[in-house]
């Protein structure tokens, strides 16, 4: 019988929307905030930002799922973590809505998300059906 991918990728959607809250909403926030309002812009906070952030984060999971039929953890995590974040780092940096003071914080974090994300489809992978 043939594992589906569901579980998997809504646990690890779970995973990755709990901490791109705690991250961005409790951590990160003021620094969010304050580097927007010093463009004289309003930091995007309303719920359909919140509901944006929920599809990436299936995106992502969905990612993670698809690389490790195929990869190892190892390169799972670097390949998606590329995918996920480094990308995207650089194009809100090069649009200038990145307050880049919150990469030593947003980077350990972010590899943490993406190892535990991969962490869940590998034990799903590896588990008895």
């Amino acid at each position: 019988m043939k594992k589906s991918p569901v579980v998997p990728i809504l646990l690890a959607t779970l995973w990755i929307s709990i901490h791109e809250f705690l991250r961005n909403q409790l951590l990160l926030k003021d620094a969010w905030v304050s580097h927007y309002a010093d463009m004289g812009l309003t930091f995007p906070a309303a719920p359909v930002n919140g509901a944006i952030w929920g599809v990436w984060s299936l995106a992502l999971a969905s990612i993670i799922y698809i690389l490790s039929k195929k990869h190892s953890l190892t390169e799972t995590c670097i390949l998606a973590w590329i995918n996920g974040f480094l990308l995207m780092w650089i194009v809100i940096g090069n649009l200038s809505v990145l307050p880049f003071s919150i990469l030593p914080y947003a980077i350990p974090w972010s590899a943490l998300e993406v190892y535990g994300a991969a962490r869940i489809a590998f034990a799903w992978k590896h588990r008895k059906a």
